[in-house]
């Protein structure tokens, strides 16, 4: 093999395994998913007062609520970050579009643990521990989760940025 054409097989086969490694969309369902939206939603700019309350209630094991329709909880990026050094650093970014909002504290500390609940994989740098998701998409139907059989909840994202 030539020398070129070795170097373009590296590049390729490099290419494909970073790539595989953080590009595979995620998904998650039942619990695991009104957790996910049941952290983000409170934060949404887009939802209405009625979903933020519907998705409050059904998370907090109320699902006799008087909302009907299904309710779609996005972010376009989380990112997460908490201290191993400074371990009283928790914060979180979460982006709606153009907007971003910044937690802190025991609400960071749950979007991080429900991240990792979620299979998000963590990553580290000197002193600080990272999770980021990006594009979640998640559809909490309360009529299904009425139902009581694990349905009514499912969530599609992107791991890493």
């Amino acid at each position: 093999m030539k020398s070129g054409q070795f170097v373009l097989t590296c590049a390729l086969v490099v290419t494909t395994v970073s790539g595989a490694s953080g590009a595979t969309p995620a998904k998650v369902s039942g619990a695991t998913a009104l957790a996910l939206a049941g952290v983000i939603a409170p934060l949404s700019p887009v939802l209405s007062g009625a979903e933020k309350k519907a998705v409050a209630m059904l998370f907090a094991a109320n699902n006799d609520i008087p909302y009907k329709k299904p309710i779609v909880v996005t972010a376009d990026r989380i990112v997460c970050r908490t201290g191993n050094v400074d371990i009283t650093t928790r914060n979180c970014e979460i982006t709606f579009g153009k907007k971003v909002k910044s937690v802190n504290g025991s609400t960071a500390n749950e979007i991080f643990a429900t991240q990792a609940l979620a299979g998000v994989p963590p990553d580290g740098a000197a002193g600080s521990n990272f999770e980021s998701l990006s594009k979640l998409s998640c559809t909490i139907d309360p009529n299904a989760i009425r139902r009581k059989d694990g349905s009514g909840a499912d969530c599609n994202f992107q791991p890493g940025n």
